[in-house]
């Protein structure tokens, strides 16, 4: 195939509720470990936030009538999964143990808002 291929993914856009950054910035940057990005000044208004680590970029948008997506999710692909679960229960954060895939150890996570995380390590 030529021209036009997808050659990946720019971003996961995720949802909040209104005025729940500084619970965004806790949990993405401080439990996950992301590093926060400054949103371009004409879509910092709208509220969110975004967040990186390597190639993954997490964005967070506000929704006024908020609803956690609880089948739709991220997989977040980490270097030591054992390592995370441990830091997410130090924080009160259960990680449920993901159906078997070939290749992979896999958890789920939600966020504060109850958004479903999928932590992935390859084996």
């Amino acid at each position: 195939m030529s021209g036009g291929a997808i050659t990946g993914i720019d971003h996961v856009q995720m949802a909040m509720p209104p005025g729940t950054e500084d619970q965004a910035r806790s949990f993405y940057s401080g439990i996950l470990g992301l590093t926060e990005l400054p949103k371009p000044a004409d879509l910092a208004a709208r509220g969110g936030c975004w967040f990186a680590s390597g190639a993954a970029q997490v964005h967070l948008g506000v929704e006024q009538d908020f609803t956690p997506a609880r089948k739709a999710h991220p997989a977040l692909l980490v270097d030591d999964l054992a390592a995370l679960v441990a830091r997410l229960a130090r924080h009160g954060i259960t990680a449920v143990p993901g159906t078997r895939l070939a290749g992979y150890e896999r958890c789920d996570i939600a966020d504060p808002f109850g958004n479903r995380i999928e932590l992935m390590q390859r084996l």
